[in-house]
């Protein structure tokens, strides 16, 4: 049975691959089907190498055993954790592997010892399962949830939001590329904001690793969590969570296990140093080892090169859907990302999505709005198309989705 070695997973490649579209979909077994794949931003079609590191490694837990499989595939997760920190530019010992993105931004929420009056800073577009976390919070803990007033173009205002930080300020949270905005928020300004007040800043990039390029330090944040099914084209149910040493050492997360704290008395035991801490026993093994092997891909490949494409071909994109009659782009930002968002005057988002599922076999998603879009609430949008290419997404697919959409609008 043939495996891939670990050593190739945290060593890049000696001959570093330019942006081949082609050679990126021959290698994508979804490219090969009928079916235009348009969410990336849900799920990106996993790379046929990352497929079969999964299947080699449920393999190996067939013949051997679970426990068995996973001590031999030690070295391989192991070497996830280094491709993760070379691709943002992190260290290794930093990282969580954890199971979702979600599970890594409540993993470093839930570490506060949240007091009555403790205020948390987010912004408008901030994802809603985060909003609605901190609204829990302020029920069960009395935490205050400020906002920050938004730019002009919708992005968050960093000297706004410098003026709202003070004594009681334990956290500033900010979504990188919001799952329906388009927009890019200045994530690095924010950072600088948070260093000059020694505030903690929790930056979630699910959209952002593997889009485009990423640097922990750089964007100064102190955590940042990440999913590996989006841009990085990783298996579902594997996902990240990198932590400032400094802070990750004095945090003490909701709950532990026999991996993230040792018992060494009976009533005591320590905790796992780092970031590991976050980390829980139980994994899928085989997930784990496609996320390092899908990074580095996307690190072999080119982050540069393939967000440069991602970005052209949602231009693109947002360009032909003004000449669509009765569509409106509702995206927002002065630098926009990979993800496209519209709706049609007439027709529900629901249906226009699944008439492009079924009729033409396109995948898209829909989204709901935020409730702090009170502009496009009460012009009666409360779901939104959002299409998502991605590297290997070619113009001509581009093109298809706007006749889709054409014929749709003539047919209703």
């Amino acid at each position: 049975m043939k495996s891939f070695n670990a050593k190739d997973v945290s060593m890049p490649s000696e001959q570093p691959r330019w942006l081949d579209v082609a050679r990126l979909r021959a290698e994508t077994p979804g490219c090969q089907s009928d079916i235009i794949h348009l969410n990336n931003a849900g799920a990106a079609l996993m790379p046929a190498a990352v497929l079969r590191a999964l299947q080699d490694h449920l393999q190996r837990e067939a013949l051997f055993g679970g426990y068995e499989a996973a001590a031999l595939a030690e070295p391989e997760t192991e070497a996830a954790r280094t491709e993760i920190a070379a691709l943002i530019g992190g260290s290794a010992d930093d990282i969580a592997l954890t199971d979702s993105a979600t599970r890594a931004w409540h993993a470093a929420v839930g570490a506060f010892d949240w007091q009555p009056g403790d205020e948390v800073l987010t912004v408008a577009s901030e994802y809603s399962s985060h909003m609605i976390t901190f609204r829990h919070l302020s029920r069960l803990r009395g935490i205050v949830v400020q906002m920050a007033p938004d730019a002009a173009d919708g992005t968050v205002d960093p000297e706004g939001l410098a003026r709202m930080v003070g004594p009681r300020t334990r956290l500033i949270a900010l979504t990188h590329m919001p799952t329906n905005d388009g927009l890019v928020n200045p994530a690095a300004e924010v950072g600088r904001i948070a260093r000059a007040a020694g505030v903690p800043y929790l930056l979630d990039a699910c959209q952002s690793v593997g889009q485009c390029p990423i640097d922990v330090i750089a964007l100064g944040c102190t955590m940042l969590s990440a999913t590996g099914r989006k841009y990085l084209r990783a298996p579902r149910g594997t996902g990240f969570l990198w932590a400032c040493r400094d802070w990750a050492e004095t945090a003490v997360p909701p709950m532990l296990d026999l991996y993230s704290a040792r018992w060494t008395q009976t009533e005591e035991y320590e905790i796992a140093p780092g970031a590991r801490r976050f980390e829980l026993w139980e994994r899928n093994v085989a997930a784990q080892i496609g996320l390092g092997l899908a990074c580095r891909l996307v690190r072999e490949t080119g982050v540069e090169p393939m967000w440069e494409r991602i970005r052209g071909l949602a231009a693109r994109l947002r360009e032909r859907l003004h000449d669509c009659p009765g569509m409106k782009v509702h995206d927002r930002g002065t630098e926009q990302s990979g993800i496209v968002t519209f709706a049609h005057d007439c027709i529900p988002a629901e249906r226009l999505s699944d008439l492009l599922r079924q009729r033409f076999r396109i995948n898209t998603s829909v989204s709901a709005v935020q409730l702090t879009r009170a502009e496009l609430l009460e012009k009666g949008v409360t779901h939104t198309v959002r299409a998502s290419p991605h590297a290997f997404t070619t113009e001509d697919e581009i093109d298809a989705l706007i006749r889709a959409l054409g014929r749709i609008a003539q047919d209703n």
